[in-house]
């Protein structure tokens, strides 16, 4: 009450500016919430096992999944199959991200292109692609093609549809005053199209990352005898349950490393936008 009136008999006083809390500490807060958080679900986990008394077969304890991770990553022939899904993963992401761009931007551009492609663009979201695995194993074998292949057809799309929103995202008067100034094709697309497009298709790409290592991870579900996927279910054939939890956790780690790559190539290339800042 005493601010409102001041306020009141001071119409030309500017109202004071209320600092909120949050100011300064948001690149702080995750590193302190994160690791808390996850304590505390460690806790719970590791009271619940010892509590309730429930079989390691079940749910083992964190001590004993750690013990087992700890070996997992000592051990060669678990860093070979951890190589053969990032390799799949990475090369499947190449060739998403590689067409959808060029393709995305090809439809953006071209009305008639992207007249005839879209029915078929929406035809092929609406399926189920990981029920196309069988059907990629039996094409392409049982080896990395068709693991590259899966992860690619997941990457694919999100990579396709940003691509497309980005480009078509741009004012259109900007290209016309771009166009005023007699520049080319390559010009207004080096110049406008790319850099206004650019925060859409990374954002593509960190969605895609991380449906690519999906897409490999299934893949090697299904078929092969390489992989992390391959050594999961050999885990879960063998009964053991704290393995299978710590291949979990080296597939996590491998997922974060690829999208807080993509984050980290966003703070490089688009310093400027929201979603690229510090």
């Amino acid at each position: 009450m005493v601010e409102a009136t001041s306020n009141t008999l001071h119409p030309g006083r500017p109202a004071p500016q209320r600092r909120s809390w949050l100011a300064g500490r948001e690149a702080t807060i995750p590193w302190i919430t994160t690791p808390l958080l996850l304590a505390i679900l460690v806790a719970i986990w590791h009271s619940y096992v010892r509590v309730s008394g429930i079989s390691p077969f079940i749910l083992p304890g964190p001590g004993a999944v750690l013990s087992d991770w700890i070996d997992l990553i000592q051990s060669p022939r678990a860093w070979f199959h951890a190589g053969m899904t990032v390799y799949a993963t990475l090369v499947g992401f190449f060739w998403a991200a590689l067409i959808g761009v060029v393709l995305g931007v090809l439809i953006a551009r071209i009305r008639w292109l992207e007249l005839t492609l879209n029915p078929f663009i929406v035809a092929t979201q609406v399926i189920p692609k990981v029920a196309l695995v069988p059907l990629f194993v039996v094409w392409f074998g049982f080896g990395i093609t068709s693991k590259v292949i899966v992860a690619g057809v997941l990457a694919f799309f999100p990579i396709l549809t940003n691509t497309v929103l980005g480009v078509k995202s741009i004012d259109e008067g900007h290209r016309d005053v771009m166009t005023a100034l007699n520049a080319s094709r390559w010009q207004i697309f080096r110049r406008l199209e790319l850099p206004s497009a650019l925060p859409y298709i990374l954002t593509g790409f960190e969605v895609g990352i991380v449906l690519a290592i999906i897409g490999a991870v299934v893949g090697e579900y299904l078929g092969g005898n390489q992989g992390l996927g391959h050594l999961l279910i050999q885990s879960m054939n063998g009964f053991e349950t704290s393995q299978m939890f710590a291949v979990l956790i080296q597939m996590s780690l491998i997922g974060f490393a690829f999208y807080f790559s993509i984050g980290l190539l966003k703070r490089l290339l688009i310093p400027w936008h929201a979603t690229g800042g510090a």
